[in-house]
């Protein structure tokens, strides 16, 4: 009932301030499921942040309610974001900070945008219309360590997977709370906080300098890690696709190559991640995998929901992302499939993953170096 009260008085203030706009308001409490709920304080009258806003979050201190970490800042429509950058995730609403940049080919089946890459449809998947790729840029972060608890709708704290560096084939370890953000999913903010981020990478990586803009400038450590981990931490491709107002998004990793007796077992992470662009309430019960492989192989995978969940997208709970992995016995190959979703109404829609290709063209000798 306070929390109530106190965002009631909160969007009141903010209605008083400038009444020439429509604002919306962005704050952060986390209810009695501990979901994450959000909104953006965004003037749709001039489409910019016209004010000084700040975050609010619930704290853990004991007779407190609400935390000030930040001001925001007018998201970029041009260029990019900087190393150093504080900012919300528009959709899961953890706290970040931007590493460094990667400029991805996004292929999209939803539009036919005018460039000159375009990805052939492999054998057996649906449809047949030309997909062209476009530039988009993506960030690799960090997340906040303490908002990992409450991000419900991934499947884990996300986290950057590797091949172990030693005989075992099928073993792997990752670096938790490294993320893949997109442009737009950057809220952007500042804090006059020296250490804003909880991670154990944080200061490793960046050393605040008030002079600059933004206020955290990498270090070398930073510079020396991205240059020897390029192979397995660049994302070049990213597939999206909708259907029935599901949109699939997924981004695959070459991981390297491992010796098993006598083959090779080459790997690949694949993440995706599913969004409900509408207003129904629909339920992820199925997975429907197709992968071909460059030795002939066609496999077919099926089971219920992923990584044992069967995800609720709704209009509070838009979005699911999670993380898995394949591996062939071939240096590349491609997968496609569907998700079968549940409506409200107890219909099944089967919905389409954008066809990717599992490519290995990097140096596989190379172990994760630190």
């Amino acid at each position: 009932m306070a929390a109530c009260v106190l965002r009631q008085g909160l969007l009141s203030t903010f209605r008083k301030i400038n009444r020439k706009h429509t604002c919306r308001v962005l704050y952060f409490d986390f209810n009695s499921r501990g979901d994450l709920q959000r909104r953006r304080l965004l003037c749709s009258t001039c489409n910019v942040f016209d004010i000084q806003q700040k975050r609010f979050m619930s704290s853990r201190p004991e007779g407190k309610v609400l935390e000030t970490v930040g001001v925001f800042e007018a998201p970029k429509q041009h260029g990019k974001y900087e190393t150093g950058q504080l900012f919300l995730h528009s959709v899961f609403g953890y706290r970040g900070i931007v590493l460094f940049p990667w400029h991805a080919r996004l292929y999209d089946r939803d539009v036919s945008p005018q460039a000159a890459e375009s990805k052939p449809e492999p054998p057996g998947a649906h449809g047949s219309k030309e997909v062209k790729g476009k530039t988009h840029t993506y960030y690799q972060v960090l997340i906040d360590t303490r908002d990992c608890p409450h991000i419900s709708q991934r499947s884990q704290t996300e986290a950057v997977t590797f091949l172990a560096n030693h005989d075992d084939s099928r073993a792997l370890y990752a670096i938790p709370g490294l993320d893949y953000v997109s442009h737009e999913d950057i809220l952007p903010y500042n804090s006059t906080d020296q250490v804003p981020i909880q991670h154990e990478l944080f200061e490793r990586f960046l050393l605040y300098n008030p002079s600059k803009v933004p206020s955290f400038v990498p270090r070398d450590t930073l510079r020396a890690w991205q240059e020897k981990n390029h192979p397995w931490l660049e994302l070049s491709d990213v597939h999206r696709e909708t259907t029935d107002n599901i949109r699939v998004t997924v981004i695959p990793f070459y991981m390297g190559m491992r010796e098993a007796q006598t083959s090779h077992v080459y790997w690949w992470r694949y993440c995706i991640r599913l969004e409900n662009l509408g207003s129904e309430v629909v339920q992820l019960r199925e997975r429907h995998w197709r992968i071909f492989s460059l030795s002939g192989t066609l496999e077919t995978v099926r089971g219920r929901g992923v990584v044992g969940r069967e995800p609720v997208l709704s209009k509070e709970q838009p979005a699911f992302q999670y993380s898995s992995h394949v591996s062939l016995q071939a240096p590349s190959g491609h997968m496609w499939g569907t998700f079968r979703f549940r409506k409200s109404n107890g219909v099944h829609s089967d919905i389409h993953t954008p066809p990717f290709s599992l490519e290995s063209d990097k140096a596989d000798e190379l172990p994760l170096s630190w």
